[in-house]
């Protein structure tokens, strides 16, 4: 059983009054007495339904569920966050499941893998194709498989989440959450949970044709700091492939028709170089980031070991807000010494073996 006396339960919501009653109440059940709502100016009661069922009702200052999560964390006083979507989608009986590995010590993000129990109705068929083809552009771009990156039903630890560097104000939160984790190294777990479907009279936010591209977009764009190679490399060689197109097209029409065409062999020729020199660049920029990733880990190894020199390594580490170390809260903190000893430093963010095994 885990303490729920050290988790918030954090629900950000926009025009949920169908079912944010439930969601409260059922969490409030389950043992959760925090319980935060961050409402994207409603229209619809949702705040006032909420408040009513025992819930912390913050009204978000900007709009989008990215930025209600940032916004979120200033109201937040304790160690674990579990992030749940306010549609009533997501199960509050395995919340255990998904808060079990960080208070064991051996994660410090958990995520939701919806693909494990997934029940008719839940998802259309075409949100579920795009939410594969994301999740197979995120582990060939960042090369992790994290299973099921969308997924809205998370928990983490504050300390870990102070690391990750977000921006994302819409859905793709979740997005830039994964990439930060592999990008920052922090231990991420995958979970099998079940996903079920909205209640009829409940209406879906997502819009996933231009979410989606959006995703994608993002995905790629954050690349240019975690796998330079991949972002600098690829548009060097669709440069490079513009430039041998150009060539062969000029070529060939002066070989056989005698044409001499001097403005696209110049263009072929910048083309050519252009995409040349971004590989080169892709490539030294690969050595300085995983330079830096190593002497990141290697900081945060001397970090860990001068804490656990005190006589409390997990609040000195930065839980003492209530350390979810343990069923006490005093022992096997997430931070403790060593925890990045076995990871890889030539990968882009080696994470835990729930990372890659997920919910299959």
């Amino acid at each position: 059983m885990t303490p729920h006396g050290k988790v918030c339960v954090l629900v950000p919501t926009y025009n949920e009054a169908e079912t944010i009653v439930d969601v409260v109440e059922r969490y409030r059940e389950e043992g959760f007495d925090d319980v935060l709502v961050v409402d994207g100016g409603s229209t619809d009661g949702t705040q006032d339904l909420a408040s009513e069922a025992g819930a912390r009702v913050v009204e978000q200052s900007g709009s989008g569920k990215g930025q209600a999560v940032r916004e979120a964390m200033g109201y937040i006083d304790r160690p674990v966050v579990l992030m749940v979507d306010g549609d009533s989608t997501y199960r509050p009986d395995e919340a255990d499941r998904m808060l079990e590995p960080i208070f064991e010590g051996r994660a410090e993000h958990v995520i939701g893998n919806r693909f494990a129990d997934m029940r008719p109705g839940a998802m259309t068929r075409l949100n579920q194709t795009g939410n594969r083809i994301i999740n197979r552009v995120f582990r060939y771009i960042h090369g992790t498989n994290l299973v099921d990156i969308l997924s809205g039903y998370r928990a983490f630890t504050c300390e870990s989440f102070e690391k990750l560097d977000l921006a994302a104000d819409g859905f793709g939160i979740e997005t830039e959450m994964a990439v930060e984790c592999v990008k920052h190294s922090v231990r991420v777990d995958v979970v099998p949970i079940t996903y079920e479907p909205r209640p009829e009279e409940s209406e879906t936010n997502l819009r996933p044709i231009r979410d989606g591209g959006n995703i994608i977009f993002r995905l790629y764009q954050m690349a240019k700091t975690n796998n330079p190679l991949f972002y600098f490399g690829s548009i060097g060689v669709g440069s490079g492939f513009v430039g041998v197109v150009l060539a062969g097209y000029v070529a060939y029409a002066y070989l056989f028709r005698g044409i001499s065409h001097s403005v696209l062999a110049l263009a072929a020729g910048v083309a050519l170089l252009f995409g040349l020199q971004l590989v080169m660049f892709g490539v030294l920029s690969e050595l300085i980031v995983s330079s830096n990733r190593r002497q990141t880990r290697e900081l945060e190894r001397i970090a860990d070991r001068l804490d656990a020199g005190g006589t409390d390594p997990v609040g000195s580490s930065g839980l003492d807000r209530g350390a979810p170390g343990g069923a006490d809260g005093t022992g096997g903190g997430v931070g403790d010494a060593g925890s990045h000893s076995e990871d890889d430093p030539d990968r882009p963010g080696a994470t835990g073996q729930g990372a890659t095994d997920g919910g299959n």
